[in-house]
């Protein structure tokens, strides 16, 4: 549990231009929840600023939360009607704009666009497999645990080498891609979130070509349902959900895995709770969004005493909503799922219960595999990602006894796994686990690798 802190306790820095409190740089990423206590101070919202010259209405009340997320008459989410931005007062390298800018799909639609195109993503969502889905994260898991868990030292990063890398190899077999297109996204969507240049570049044009690979063949993953859903979608409007579901899914998901791995291992965890509870707990005291969901009032709306003027972006701070000291009074009494962390109302994460159930398998997995893995540092000490968006760990060192992860047997997989070998043939080269005596022939990506790993080359 985190400790409150006295709003007086800590001044956050604020602009010299207008005093608003900065949701960005070392000193908000040290103690985010000091920046949460003074900004409550304001009332149930606060001025900031989530970039340079970039101001912003954080709401931090639990309460005034759920009104925002559920008022959809009041509060839209088309960024296109950004004052500032209109204005010209925007910087155009503002590292806010590609979080923020305007694109055609379900998180910044409304009205009946928006149901279209959410209906299209919750109905193709819907279709998992829960069973299957819990044996790829397994069989995920284990590749990535074989890459280290046999190392003589003893010791992995957990973030680089298992949080981050396992959504991504999850979702390329959910959706369908083939080896080569696979490690493309896996690279577009760490490049965008590494700030590597031409990063979206790299993942539209793997997009582009999936989506033209599944009109030529459908298949049983989520691209082709999304393709083939009653509502129609054009090829752009695939192409911007799917964008949405891998780059607004993953991060969020190597965040979730990272600090709830850590909340097990760590100190002051209470022997024999499940893991479900860590990820819980993840989920309310770190909620891995931590500040988004931009909305944009329709009209100026009076806020428990601030006013908001129309079509400023009013955004919402899950983290201090889910921490809010009024809530948190009677927290036991609500359901476990009372959290922000999937945000509430139309716009509410669609994919909330597989990105738990990825979760929690990715930690339990984690734990049988390595039985005494421990933390090398105390969780306490460990480092946080200095963004305004995210609630996301640093690094995550460990330690354990060196093990022998044999590849699993491959569980019933889609076409995607059953096409390699074809795709080799084309020149397409799989790839395989390190030190395999086929690796020198497999050049290929992350994602190319694991499928060849699967096969047992």
């Amino acid at each position: 549990m985190q400790q409150p802190h006295d709003p007086q306790e800590i001044p956050p820095p604020g602009c010299p231009a207008h005093g608003n409190v900065q949701l960005y740089g070392p000193s908000f990423g040290a103690d985010p929840d000091g920046h949460y206590a003074h900004l409550r101070s304001f009332g149930l919202s606060a001025p900031v600023d989530i970039a340079p010259d970039v101001q912003a209405e954080l709401v931090t009340s639990y309460d005034a939360a759920l009104y925002v997320l559920q008022n959809p008459a009041s509060f839209v989410r088309d960024s296109r009607r950004w004052n500032a931005l209109n204005e010209g007062r925007v910087p155009a390298d503002s590292p806010a704009l590609p979080m923020l800018s305007y694109r055609p799909n379900a998180l910044f639609s409304d009205g009946a666009a928006h149901a279209r195109l959410r209906q299209a993503v919750t109905d193709s969502l819907a279709t998992i497999d829960e069973l299957k889905l819990v044996r790829q994260t397994q069989q995920s898991a284990d590749y990535l645990i074989s890459r280290f868990g046999s190392e003589p030292r003893g010791q992995a990063e957990l973030m680089s080498e298992y949080a981050q890398p396992l959504p991504l190899l999850v979702f390329s077999d959910l959706f369908g891609c083939p080896p080569e297109i696979g490690d493309r996204v896996i690279a577009g969507i760490s490049g965008i979130f590494e700030g590597t240049p031409g990063a979206d570049e790299v993942l539209g044009g793997a997009l582009t070509e999936l989506i033209a690979l599944k009109r030529r063949r459908p298949d049983s993953d989520l691209t082709t349902r999304l393709m083939l859903h009653p509502a129609r979608l054009s090829d752009e409007e695939v192409l911007h959900q799917l964008v949405t579901l891998l780059s607004g899914g993953t991060a969020p998901l190597s965040a979730t895995i990272g600090t709830s791995g850590a909340l097990y291992l760590g100190e002051e965890w209470q022997s024999g709770l499940p893991v479900e509870d860590a990820v819980a707990q993840t989920l309310w005291n770190y909620a891995p969004i931590a500040n988004y969901a931009a909305h944009y009032p329709t009209h100026d709306v009076e806020l428990g005493g601030r006013t908001l003027r129309a079509n400023d972006p009013v955004l919402i701070s899950f983290a201090a909503a889910n921490t809010d000291p009024k809530l948190t009074a009677h927290r036991e009494q609500l359901s476990a799922k009372a959290h922000l962390a999937f945000g509430a109302g139309p716009h509410a994460c669609p994919a909330k219960d597989p990105a738990f159930m990825i979760a929690v398998t990715a930690v339990e997995t984690l734990l049988n595999r390595l039985p005494d893995v421990e933390l090398r540092v105390p969780f306490k000490t460990l480092t946080w990602a200095p963004s305004p968006w995210s609630r996301s760990l640093v690094t995550l060192p460990i330690r354990f006894t060196p093990q022998n992860v044999p590849a699993a047997a491959p569980p019933a997989r889609t076409q995607t796994a059953q096409s390699a070998p074809q795709a080799a043939s084309t020149g397409q080269h799989a790839g395989s686990r390190p030190g395999s005596a086929t690796s020198s022939q497999h050049k290929g990506g992350l994602f190319s690798r694991f499928l060849a790993w699967t096969r047992g080359e």
